[in-house]
């Protein structure tokens, strides 16, 4: 199951129900004290049940209950409700008209400590009377209840709730469905939720301001569980030290007890020898040193929450694992005590997770450096009204993206010397591995990843849907712009974004489209083949699919692997787009100035770098 939205009444800021659309990286950007961070919190009582408290209650209402209503697709196709006899949550008709499934937990907090009060789908559901409320009745009740309403049990297992129901509304003439709030606190309500617990994604919330040294539990977690699968692989031989040392001691006990029986019989009658060892996992502690053998918790601020959050990220995973279910990943400002070098990386990290179907990531930030890196479809701005009242906008707008660049501004840094825009992060990477390689031998080709790093270049991703938003972004800031599109159409076909690139220009920027299909084409064939045998491209054809050719071959190569063709669509690109990672990293590492001369003879990628190059030698 996957989040997609978030609702939130009378809970702290959020008096009137406020919704938030999640997506699988969603960034919450804003000031302090907009509201940020009690998203992250009322996921965190949601999902893993973490207390909720009167002050949790909006101060502006009288009203002691507090709503947190998750949205979710992706859903599980069936539940098993009734032993061994499955049924779906279309079937219950508890799902909304769009197909999504929304479950509100309703919180009593009149008292110190909040409760549970009440935990129910709103869904498109019955309300004829007779058949509106047929999920909280027991079995004998939906018996009585066909027999009333004359329905014909013929082939029904009358022990089986989900199929009683489903002939009582067969036989409604009309079940007049409406949206309505269905309980799923009793009954078939609340076995239905027990199952849907068992595919809701695990939740993991990183705070800003949480401990941060290795022996921390959450530390310690993902650490204990290593020492258990160590031992866990070498039981038998640990099982045979411990039978040996036993039958030893046992010997010398027994022997103690005899000599013992020679100076006093009566106290070697009550003696027993018993022998006891401890647990192997206890006999191990783990803790993470430097060079100098300098434990984390003795590092700097910065080191102990980098560290501590990939433990993080382990045992979230590791949960996931275990339940078979997707991770949400809540990082409340990575950027706390970070170089900047490290919130991007932080970023790339995150990005790559989400390339992961089963995981998601919501971000909460209010620095530039990470909200400028992302798709500005991913931005959530949460602010204030002038009375004081939390708001949260989608960055899908045009309006909202000029808040969002009133409210940050666009760049905090400047030592900057080029901005280089181009589509997405794996072209990033690409442009990375190609001027290293090319630098290392050739003087006028600048190392696009060194200048980065050295504060001097910084890359644009612009994102194909949001190309029109950054045609004009950097205007006025006085830094020398470079834009790289993909070419994406069969020539004589302008380019994709033909017209984007006339408005660069214009202003005095300089834009390409690369004459190939896209940058992946400039890959030698040869090294697609060493890395993935099965590739049948051979470069001939500059404007074929690499990555969905190159897909392909993965898959076929893969034991047990279906036929390609049997896939749905969103299979294939999903494969596509784990094949473009590996294609703009470890084939783009293959390269070498040789072969990048016979797959780029017009010298495309170097006459690009130069430019740069130039540029940033100024």
């Amino acid at each position: 199951m996957r989040l997609v939205e978030v609702k939130l009444s009378n809970f702290r800021g959020y008096a009137n129900e406020t919704s938030i659309e999640i997506d699988p990286l969603t960034v919450l950007i804003g000031r302090n004290d907009a509201g940020k961070s009690s998203v992250l919190d009322a996921l965190d009582i949601y999902f893993n049940d973490s207390q909720i408290e009167r002050d949790d209650c909006c101060v502006r209402t009288d009203c002691d209950d507090v709503t947190i209503t998750c949205v979710f697709d992706s859903l599980p196709k069936t539940l098993v409700i009734d032993d061994q006899h499955p049924t779906s949550l279309s079937a219950e008709y508890l799902l909304r008209d769009d197909g999504k499934l929304e479950i509100a937990k309703i919180f009593n907090c009149a008292a110190l400590k909040g409760k549970l009060g009440k935990i129910v789908a709103r869904a498109n559901h019955p309300s004829t009377p007779g058949v509106h409320d047929l999920i909280g009745l027991k079995i004998a009740e939906l018996k009585k209840r066909a027999r009333d309403n004359g329905v014909e049990l013929g082939g029904t297992n009358e022990t089986v709730k989900a199929q009683l129901r489903a002939a009582i509304w067969a036989h409604a003439a009309d079940l007049a469905l409406a949206e309505r709030e269905v309980d799923l606190t009793k009954e078939s309500g609340q076995d239905i939720w027990e199952q849907i617990k068992t595919h809701l994604p695990v939740f993991a919330l990183f705070k800003s301001d949480r401990a941060s040294t290795d022996q921390d539990a959450e530390a310690q977690d993902p650490l204990k569980a290593a020492v258990k699968e160590a031992i866990r692989r070498r039981e038998v031989e640990l099982g045979n030290v411990v039978s040996e040392i036993r039958r030893e001691l046992e010997l010398v006990a027994a022997r103690t007890v005899d000599k013992i029986r020679e100076m006093s019989p009566d106290l070697a009658n009550q003696l027993r020898p018993a022998v006891k060892n401890k647990n192997w996992d206890s006999l191990f502690t783990v803790t993470l040193t430097g060079d100098d053998d300098i434990p984390i918790n003795k590092r700097g601020s910065g080191t102990r929450r980098l560290v501590l959050l990939n433990f993080f990220r382990a045992k979230a995973e590791d949960a996931s694992e275990n339940r078979g279910t997707g991770v949400i990943y809540a990082v409340e400002e990575p950027e706390t005590s970070q170089h900047p070098n490290h919130q991007i990386m932080l970023l790339e990290a995150f990005e790559d997770l989400v390339e992961q179907s089963r995981c998601q990531v919501i971000l909460t930030t209010h620095t530039p450096t990470l909200a400028r890196r992302v798709s500005a479809d991913a931005l959530r701005l949460v602010a204030l009204s002038a009375d004081g009242v939390p708001f949260v906008e989608s960055g899908r707008t045009d309006a909202t993206r000029r808040k969002i660049k009133d409210s940050l501004g666009v760049l905090a840094d400047h030592d900057i010397k080029v901005f280089l825009g181009v589509e997405g992060k794996h072209d990033i990477s690409f442009l990375r591995h190609m001027s290293s390689m090319l630098a290392s031998v050739e003087p006028d080709i600048p190392d696009l990843d060194a200048a980065e790093r050295a504060g001097l270049l910084m890359f644009i991703p612009l994102s194909g849907s949001n190309m029109e938003l950054w045609v004009t972004r950097l205007a006025g800031l006085g830094r020398p712009e470079f834009y790289l599109t993909d070419h994406d159409e069969r020539p004589p076909a302008r380019p994709r974004y033909h017209r984007q690139i006339a408005e660069w220009t214009a202003r005095g920027c300089i834009a390409w489209a690369t004459s190939k299909r896209e940058l992946e084409n400039y890959l030698h064939p040869a090294v697609l083949i060493a890395e993935e045998p099965g590739y049948p491209g051979t470069g001939a054809d500059d404007f074929e699919s690499v990555p969905m050719l190159f897909a392909q071959a993965a898959h076929r190569a893969a034991p047990n692997a279906p036929d390609w063709d049997t896939l749905g669509e969103e299979q294939r690109k999903d494969k596509a787009s784990r094949a473009k990672k590996r294609l703009n990293t470890t084939c783009a590492q293959r390269m070498t100035p040789s072969l990048l001369s016979e797959s780029d003879p017009n010298g495309d990628i170097r006459s690009w770098l130069r430019a740069i190059g130039e540029r940033l030698n100024a």
